[in-house]
């Protein structure tokens, strides 16, 4: 294991939390470990782990992007995170409105529907 690696899964359970990192390695085999791992060095060991920027920026840049790209899967679980990053739900949806503006209604849109949704989930479960 690389000090990055180390550090990266560190950063990793510190945004995601426990229970998601653990789930996400139990599911773990042989086909997906040079992913995990990749992902696990490079964007939570560098990326995340950088102190150039918060971790609340993160959150906000993370989402806009994953909704401009309409890369919408990974959404709810990075609106779980902000509990843990410190991005509030105004911080979010200034992030969704600039998706508006920039890369289009539709993109922002959904992004704010699967926002909602996480937000009842989160609510339900008590989790916020």
């Amino acid at each position: 294991m690389t000090d990055r690696y180390a550090e990266g899964m560190r950063v990793r359970r510190a945004v995601l939390g426990d229970a998601h990192v653990e789930r996400v390695e139990a599911g773990r085999d042989a086909f997906d470990t040079p992913f995990q791992s990749l992902i696990t060095e490079a964007a939570w060991g560098t990326v995340w782990a950088s102190d150039a920027i918060s971790l609340r920026e993160r959150s906000m840049l993370t989402l806009a992007i994953l909704a401009a790209t309409g890369n919408f899967e990974e959404i709810p679980m990075h609106i779980r995170a902000t509990l843990r990053t410190g991005a509030s739900r105004t911080d979010i949806m200034q992030a969704f409105q600039h998706v508006a503006i920039y890369a289009g209604v539709p993109k922002a849109n959904h992004a704010i529907k699967l926002a909602k949704a996480t937000f009842a989930e989160m609510e339900a479960a008590n989790d916020v």
